[in-house]
């Protein structure tokens, strides 16, 4: 039996030992991983600097250019839109001055036409009656 204890020593004697080496792998790999991972952080912060920060720096300013541009475009068009509405205005007043200025003119014309329409009807049945 004496010799039956020594294999299972030995057996767990070299099981400890793998544990031991199987538990500095893997800190060795989590110190790797951690490494790895600072190395990775510091690449991603130098290209964020270099290259994504002024393309950003662009677009914004771009996009302040587009706001200014779509700002003015509307105070433009409300000024337009107001010079039209405005000039329809006029052009309806001036319609209706033109309008009662013909009727007036053309009312003292007409009225002369039609009493001499009068006139001559009633000078036409006047000779007919005679006849």
């Amino acid at each position: 039996m004496a010799g039956e204890l020594g294999t299972t020593n030995l057996l767990l004697g070299i099981m400890a030992a793998v544990s031991v080496l199987e538990a500095l792998l893997i800190i060795g790999m989590g110190i790797g991983g951690f490494v790895a991972y600072k190395k990775v952080m510091e690449l991603v912060n130098g290209i964020e600097m270099r290259q994504v920060a002024p393309a950003m720096a662009r677009l914004n300013a771009i996009l302040d250019d587009m706001k200014a541009v779509s700002t003015k475009v509307k105070e433009e068009t409300e000024r337009v839109d107001q010079a039209i509405h405005s000039t329809m205005g006029r052009i309806d007043d001036t319609a209706g001055r033109v309008r009662s200025n013909v009727r007036a003119k053309t009312s003292r014309v007409v009225g002369f036409v039609r009493g001499l329409r009068v006139a001559l009807e009633g000078m036409l049945h006047s000779s007919e009656a005679r006849t």
